[in-house]
C-alpha cells in the first residue's frame, strides 16, 4: 500500500472545488497534496505571432513580455496552489499541501500528475470531471481519461453535479473510484 499523500489535481475549477469536496467524504483525515500544473515558456509561445503563413519575416518576440507572462503564471498556479490546500484542510484532508509544477509545453497535464503521484507514493489521486454537454455524459475528459489508464494508484474521479441535479437532490453522490494498476 503506498504510504504518501492522497494526490488532488487542481485547477481553479467548480469541478475541481466540488473533487476535492466529495474526495473529503470518502478519504479524508489522510495527508493530501494539491497539485496545480502550469505549463512554462507559454509566454514566449502566446507573443510569437503566426506571420510566417501570411509570407512575412518571422516578428521580434519581446522577451521581457514573455518572462513577465511566465512569471505571472507562475504565481497564479501557486496561489492556486494554497487555495485548493486550503479547501482540502477545509473538508477534512491533514495535512494538506500545495505545490505548483512548471511544465514543458510538449508534456501532458495527465503526464505530470501521473509522474508527481509516482514520486510521492501517492496513495490515490484525485480528479475532476468536467462536464463538457451530452459527450462528457458519456466519456471522461483525456486528462482524467489518461490518469486512470496510467495511475500507479486508485484514481478517484468527481463528476461535478448538473446545476438541476444539485439543486433537485444535493446529497447524491456522484464520486466514482476506479482502481488503479
Amino acid at each position: 500500500m503506498p504510504s504518501g499523500p492522497v494526490l488532488i489535481a487542481y485547477d481553479g475549477s467548480d469541478a475541481a472545488d466540488h473533487a476535492i469536496r466529495q474526495a473529503g467524504s470518502l478519504v479524508g483525515g489522510r495527508p493530501a497534496l494539491v497539485v496545480v500544473v502550469w505549463k512554462a515558456g507559454l509566454g514566449f509561445e502566446l507573443l510569437e505571432l503566426p506571420t510566417s503563413t501570411i509570407g512575412l519575416p518571422p516578428a521580434a518576440i519581446d522577451i521581457r513580455a514573455a518572462l513577465e507572462i511566465d512569471a505571472a503564471m507562475s504565481e497564479r498556479a501557486q496561489r492556486m496552489a494554497r487555495v485548493g490546500a486550503g479547501l482540502a484542510r477545509d473538508v477534512g484532508f491533514e495535512p494538506a499541501e500545495g505545490l505548483a509544477v512548471a511544465e514543458d509545453l510538449e508534456i501532458p497535464v495527465w503526464e505530470t500528475i501521473v509522474r508527481v503521484a509516482r514520486e510521492r507514493d501517492a496513495q490515490a489521486i484525485v480528479v475532476g470531471a468536467h462536464g463538457h454537454g451530452r459527450l462528457g455524459e458519456v466519456l471522461l475528459g483525456s486528462t482524467s481519461r489518461n490518469v486512470i489508464r496510467h495511475a500507479p494508484c486508485p484514481v478517484v474521479v468527481a463528476r461535478a453535479p448538473k446545476a438541476d441535479a444539485a439543486t433537485a437532490a444535493p446529497s447524491r453522490s456522484r464520486t466514482r473510484e476506479v482502481a488503479g494498476p
